[in-house]
């Protein structure tokens, strides 16, 4: 069931991968939902809110700007980058935000 992630108070940082995906699909889920359990192990992750119709959003939470820059050398994770851009993205944007307020409802 979705969720809206349980972020602590601002700041932190906010990772915003917007993405258009190829027709390709065979190994995606599988990738994706490992990718979600290794980034959950990642020093300074806090969490993940994704929606997909034509345009997929994935905004991932992280502590500081050390801990993305971790993320994105990890070598699994560098691994599936290569496959989506070989496979299953037609076209991706990344957008590395500070969160400076937030609230809820």
């Amino acid at each position: 069931m979705p969720q809206i992630a349980d972020t602590p108070p601002a700041p932190y940082y906010a990772v915003i991968f917007t993405s258009l995906r190829t027709k390709l699909t065979d190994g995606y889920d599988a990738m994706s939902q490992k990718m979600l359990e290794l980034a959950s192990e990642q020093p300074g992750f806090l969490g993940v809110e994704t929606a997909r119709e034509v345009v997929g959003i994935t905004v991932s939470y992280w502590t500081d700007l050390d801990s993305i820059k971790n993320w994105k050398a990890v070598a699994d994770h560098r691994e599936a980058q290569k496959l989506g851009r070989e496979q299953w993205y037609a076209n991706y944007k990344v957008r590395i935000s500070k969160v400076e307020r937030d609230y809820s409802f």
